[in-house]
């Protein structure tokens, strides 16, 4: 039986401590629950941030096993709320890292456990036997409809663009972490170098795509400076509601709603409808 869709994309703060970090996604995921929601996306590597340098010694005790400290935590969260929660963590395999994103059940059950098959994760000199990909995508099939990540880089890849059309999903869900080279924070400038491309991206899936990512608060790591945002797109590329760069909080969307319907949906960084700031 299909379900309607009620999903929040949240825009949790990040911190070098990834316990409190990951109290505050708890948090956020109540919230997002208690308001209707019943799907919840993070970004990627949504609780530690995209901290990792290249560095073995550094990266691999910040990477999380599966099942592990995050995932049993959010699985006991989705169980307990009977909610679906999409989020990306910085995978450890023994003595491998992958970049990952998990599609929890409302049982707290992984349904879908996907590896970034884009290598722009790590730096081109990263040790191969280490920082590692998956190989391909894969489709899950929900009682909202059938979903598919694409993990932030795998974007930008017109071959996996071109698999996530062959798929047909209903949703692709797309935690993602960015910045400006030089890390500013500037909508404007979000706006008129990086909608463009991003509408035009989507497009080519043919899909609707829920893109969220975490917001660094602290100047802790240059890797693992992002500017958040969440957005949410049409199968045409036209962007239908989203939340602002630099401003923590949740993203509510209803497919059903008048604005997803519009032909052309109207868009404000100032006036920006369901955005709840925390």
């Amino acid at each position: 039986m299909r379900n309607r869709m009620r999903a929040a994309l949240v825009v949790n703060p990040v911190t070098r401590d990834w316990k409190t970090n990951l109290t505050r996604v708890v948090q956020m995921i109540y919230e997002a629950a208690g308001n209707g929601s019943n799907l919840v996306l993070l970004g990627e590597m949504a609780v530690t941030g995209m901290v990792n340098n290249d560095d073995p010694l550094h990266d691999l005790p910040l990477g999380e096993t599966i099942p592990g400290s995050v995932t049993d935590r959010l699985s006991e969260t989705a169980s307990r709320l009977g909610i679906w929660i999409g989020f990306g963590l910085l995978e450890r395999d023994g003595e491998a890292l992958y970049d990952t994103a998990l599609l929890l059940s409302p049982s707290g059950d992984v349904l879908l456990k996907y590896r970034r098959v884009h290598p722009q994760w790590h730096g081109t000199h990263a040790d191969p036997a280490i920082y590692r990909q998956g190989t391909e995508l894969q489709k899950a099939e929900t009682d909202l409809g059938s979903v598919v990540f694409l993990i932030c880089g795998d974007l930008y890849d017109e071959a996996l663009r071109r698999q996530a059309r062959e798929m047909r999903p209903d949703w692709v869900l797309h935690p993602h972490a960015r910045s400006f080279d030089d890390r500013s924070r500037d909508q404007e400038k979000w706006e008129r170098e990086d909608l463009p491309d991003y509408q035009r991206l989507v497009r080519t899936i043919g899909a609707p795509v829920l893109a969220t990512s975490y917001l660094c608060v602290e100047a802790f790591s240059e890797e693992a400076d992002t500017y958040g945002g969440a957005m949410v797109f049409d199968r045409d590329g036209r962007l239908v509601t989203a939340h602002p760069l630099d401003r923590i909080g949740i993203l509510y969307f209803n497919p059903e709603n008048t604005l997803w319907q519009s032909a052309d949906p109207p868009y404000a960084a100032d006036a920006l409808p369901r955005a709840a700031d925390a």
